[in-house]
């Protein structure tokens, strides 16, 4: 195996641009991903350099492949209920819940977040899969009043200890008061932007989601300079951090063909709720019995390698043992960590293990998780406080 370094990817029409596609070329970003047939950036500078700024100061990520899938209508609620496990009573307007989708086999087709914007009104904020359009496939026989489309929003996450007060100069110090996992509006120009108290990097942050796509420069350059005073750069989604957090990605530490109790996320499955959801009876099943493979953290000998571009065998006295799924080098850490999905017999912190890598087998060790805490709930007005001086 050998890593694809200066692998290129070419623009075509069909794949999406986003809001703040010409704001993160104008301001160095030439290698891109694609996202939910958009794209992202995949670095501005170099992952070191935007790892240690989010962590220390703040950093923008123009996630445009964050996509939003709205479902509105009389039904809603009833309608997002079915497709998830988990109880969607307990989501309130205003509030934000991180939920899985599964399918009948109780397989976990993506994890968004949904947001709720109003009794008949959500939107589900999705990872990399075609959510939209197994939510239309449900809603043509389930016969609920729903609308399903694609909210046509572009996301940026504002995210690192300044991030509260960079906002807070931009939108005003009531944004300090929102709530982890809650959202409200902002005015910006003539519009209204929703903001979300949510990330995917570990740290305190928001994110933004920017319904007029003409407005995705303006708003680019108002973070920026709001952000001066707080070393604010340009960056993309650390892969590093979230794996020191043990943030998961759908695609790749789960899967359809993982459970919720398979990636130790069975508490996102409530079973005595009334509704059928979609998955209900296979989950039901599952709850009972003790899950085959557990999602660990490893932690992999050797020089720092590069992230995987494919799962990796992962052994045990040269019996197959599992696979790693997400592997980055830690520069806080100083080690080669990683997500894994291991067979139940060898998922005890500190078993040793055999991982096939780019250059051949290492030694690895079954680390708890995460590697480091998240900071994500951290208090606003002190991270305000202390970014001022």
């Amino acid at each position: 195996m050998i890593p694809h370094k200066g692998a290129r990817i070419g623009f075509q029409p069909r794949i999406r641009k986003g809001a703040f596609f010409e704001a993160a070329w104008r301001h160095g970003c030439r290698s891109f991903s694609v996202y939910n047939r958009t794209y992202v950036p995949s670095t501005f500078s170099d992952p070191v350099e935007e790892y240690w700024h989010v962590v220390n100061h703040v950093a923008l990520w123009p996630v445009m492949g964050e996509r939003q899938v709205e479902i509105t209508g009389p039904d809603a609620t009833r309608f997002v209920q079915m497709l998830t496990p988990s109880n969607m009573s307990k989501c309130a307007v205003g509030q934000c819940k991180y939920a899985l989708i599964t399918d009948q086999d109780g397989g976990i087709l993506c994890d968004p977040i949904v947001l709720r914007l109003d009794d008949k009104r959500f939107w589900l904020s999705t990872s990399d899969c075609d959510l939209e359009l197994w939510a239309k496939g449900v809603a043509v026989h389930s016969g609920l009043d729903v609308v399903i489309a694609d909210a046509g929003i572009s996301v940026m996450q504002v995210q690192g200890p300044k991030s509260a007060a960079l906002m807070a100069d931009l939108f005003g110090d009531d944004i300090l008061e929102l709530k982890y996992y809650w959202l409200t509006g902002v005015p910006f120009e003539s519009l209204e932007i929703v903001v979300s108290r949510t990330g995917w990097s570990g740290e305190f942050g928001y994110e933004l989601y920017l319904a007029d796509a003409d407005k995705g420069d303006a708003l680019f350059d108002a973070l920026m300079a709001a952000g001066k005073p707080y070393q604010v750069a340009p960056g993309c989604v650390s892969q590093a951090r979230r794996i020191e957090s043990g943030i998961l990605s759908w695609g790749l530490d789960m899967t359809p063909a993982e459970t919720p109790y398979d990636v130790g996320m069975g508490h996102l499955v409530d079973c005595e709720i009334e509704s059928d959801f979609i998955g209900k009876q296979a989950l039901v099943r599952a709850s009972s019995r003790p899950p085959k493979r557990q999602l660990v953290g490893l932690i992999v000998a050797g020089e720092p390698l590069a992230g995987n571009e494919d799962v990796w065998p992962v052994t045990a006295d040269g019996q197959p043992a599992g696979k790693l799924t997400s592997l980055a080098h830690s520069p806080r850490l100083d080690k080669n960590i990683a997500l894994a999905l291991i067979e139940a017999p060898f998922t005890n912190t500190g078993t040793g293990l055999t991982v096939e890598t780019w250059d051949g087998p290492r030694t690895a060790v079954v680390s708890e998780l995460p590697f480091v805490p998240k900071r994500q709930s951290a208090n606003a007005r002190q991270l305000r406080a202390a970014a001022g001086n």
